[in-house]
């Protein structure tokens, strides 16, 4: 294992922001947090990386204690935070070879680690451009790229691609998956799902602290919601009216201001038999992740 924690808690003077976890982390495992802001995703991922103390419990991070050997556990860790703290004042590849110095990474081996590196993340043409001249884009794949520069046993991302359009997010998830070929273990927060279920072995869906299952995406999918759900437009339509023209059916049903979900293993036999009592606003379509999330910590916005 990689990581392990048992009870772990973190607690803010009267904040608890992490309250009681238990995970495991397995090698060559890409393992992810999702969960509303505030959920306790990043502050766990801040104590596996050493940057804040926990209050109580275990952990453990590559066989080792962070808070008694930080220096060992650090030196065998990537971390690519959700900000961007890349070095202005430095173009791209001073910006590797000057973090490769925090590890006593030999210059000659840094600069040929740098180089490796912005051709695998596609910015070798680059090299010499100063960081304000990037696009975001840019930015995200030097930060992973800076993250790499030690040969991590375990690379952290928070939001890795946070902020960034379709053809970025494509590139950065390319080049995880050829990590996760390379068996690098990874750990990440996303609020994305798709690249939650794209990029993750295992996810743990946190809220209000608390981890509230852990499973590979498709099952979690199959065990909380289903194969399918459809979504009735409630439109000037009572929902207590739906719900008894669909009583006898064996679904679950969550319910907002404007539709109605219908959780099933295969929708068919309640689509027809919604259209046979005129519902028109229907769309059947495959069950998510989204869907979990949403079952599991809610609907209402999380300030």
């Amino acid at each position: 294992m990689v990581v392990v924690a048992k009870n772990l808690i973190k607690k803010y003077k009267d904040t608890m922001a992490v309250n009681g976890i238990e995970f495991k982390v397995q090698e060559k495992e890409c393992f992810g947090f999702i969960g509303p802001n505030g959920a306790g995703k990043t502050t766990t991922m801040k104590m596996i990386y050493c940057f804040v103390p926990r209050t109580s419990g275990d952990l453990q991070v590559l066989g080792r204690d962070p808070s008694i050997h930080p220096e060992l556990v650090k030196a065998n860790l990537g971390v690519v935070p959700q900000d961007n703290n890349l070095d202005e004042d430095l173009n791209v590849f001073t910006n590797l070879t000057m973090y490769a110095n925090y590890f006593d990474i030999p210059k000659a081996i840094a600069r040929t680690r740098a180089k490796e590196l912005l051709a695998f993340v596609q910015l070798t043409e680059k090299e010499k451009v100063k960081i304000n001249e990037l696009s975001s884009g840019m930015k995200r794949r030097l930060m992973i790229a800076r993250g790499l520069i030690n040969d991590p046993k375990l690379l952290i991302l928070d939001e890795p691609t946070v902020g960034l359009d379709p053809q970025a997010r494509h590139l950065i998830w390319d080049r995880l998956h050829e990590l996760k070929k390379q068996n690098v273990s990874m750990i990440i927060t996303t609020h994305y799902m798709d690249e939650a279920t794209e990029l993750c072995d295992r996810i743990a869906v946190m809220d209000k602290g608390k981890i509230m299952v852990v499973g590979k995406p498709k099952d979690l999918i199959r065990d909380h919601i289903g194969e399918e759900v459809v979504e009735v437009m409630l439109m000037d339509m009572p929902a207590g009216k739906l719900k008894q023209d669909t009583s006898g059916f064996n679904v679950t049903l969550e319910e907002t201001s404007q539709k109605c979900y219908f959780y099933c293993r295969d929708c068919r036999s309640l689509l027809s038999h919604l259209a046979d009592k005129g519902y028109k606003h229907i769309l059947r379509r495959p069950a998510t992740l989204e869907d979990v999330f949403l079952k599991l910590t809610g609907r209402d916005l999380v300030d």
